[in-house]
């Protein structure tokens, strides 16, 4: 490699984004209030307002989108009878990137009795851009949880659509010690091409996943009474105790739509910025 190519790697590497986010809550007299807390490099966790029983979060990201070789790392415990929602202030972007993958890594621990909300806003992944995200889940046998996760291959809104890049999608989630959920999912190379078979996404330029724990054929049942209003493909199902829909649909206001369909089903309350 000439010198100057190297100069320029090593000065687009100096340049990666870097940010950390670790804490914990707990439950008080049946109050939840955040307990230790680390922040570092361009992540932010924010609490907005209080609330009488549950505590709600959201993450900034100063580094105002996520680029090639970016690397992040969230870490959250909800100690015993604690009840904890995340958010996003906004979607997450993820831009072209010439080299490395970025890197997403999320471990999420709910306690004896805890709920523990995971409800982003959509990530947008700009054409070429290259991201590996891995979600670690361990829960209590008695806790539940709410994970819900949108992507959008290219920005829709403007007209523009992910053609080529690659996308590894990693989760993992333990109830009582025990593996209940695996799954990786990979997209790479002509991602354009793939997205448009009718077994994958037949044209389709949105997708999503809602992970509900506990769940059952009950909660499943609920969920189908609102097919009718869906406008993208819905698929529901559960075992091993948690249950989960799947989303895919042209676009991704339609895709939210539809998400909050299913979880208006479950109960949830959404979390206040997916309503402005």
């Amino acid at each position: 490699m000439r010198s100057d190519a190297l100069a320029t790697s090593s000065v687009f590497e100096a340049n990666r984004a870097r940010g950390a986010v670790r804490f914990d809550v707990h439950a008080r007299d049946g109050v939840t209030r955040r307990g230790a807390s680390h922040e570092s490099g361009s992540l932010r966790v924010r609490f907005p307002s209080p609330e009488d029983q549950g505590l709600s979060g959201v993450f900034v990201n100063t580094a105002g989108g996520v680029a090639g070789g970016d690397r992040f790392e969230i870490e959250i415990s909800a100690a015993e009878g604690s009840r904890l929602t995340m958010t996003t202030a906004a979607a997450e972007k993820v831009y072209r990137a010439p080299g490395a993958a970025a890197q997403i890594n999320i471990a999420l621990k709910a306690g004896a009795g805890a709920h523990l909300g995971w409800l982003p806003q959509e990530t947008i992944l700009f054409d070429r851009a290259r991201v590996h995200r891995r979600f670690d889940i361990e829960l209590d046998d008695t806790a539940s949880l709410l994970l819900c996760e949108i992507v959008v291959f290219g920005r829709t809104a403007m007209g523009e659509r992910m053609e080529q890049g690659e996308f590894v999608d990693r989760w993992r989630l333990r109830r009582g010690g025990r593996l209940v959920f695996a799954e990786t999912v990979r997209l790479d190379g002509d991602i354009g091409a793939k997205l448009g078979r009718s077994a994958m996404a037949k044209g389709g330029a949105a997708i999503g996943t809602a992970l509900i724990a506990p769940g059952d054929e009950a909660l499943i049942e609920r969920i189908r009474e609102a097919s009718d209003s869906f406008s993208g493909e819905v698929g529901i199902s559960a075992w091993n105790g948690f249950a989960m829909a799947r989303f895919c649909a042209q676009d991704a206001a339609r895709l939210r739509a539809d998400m909050m369909a299913v979880l208006a089903r479950t109960g949830a309350a959404l979390p206040r910025l997916w309503l402005n």
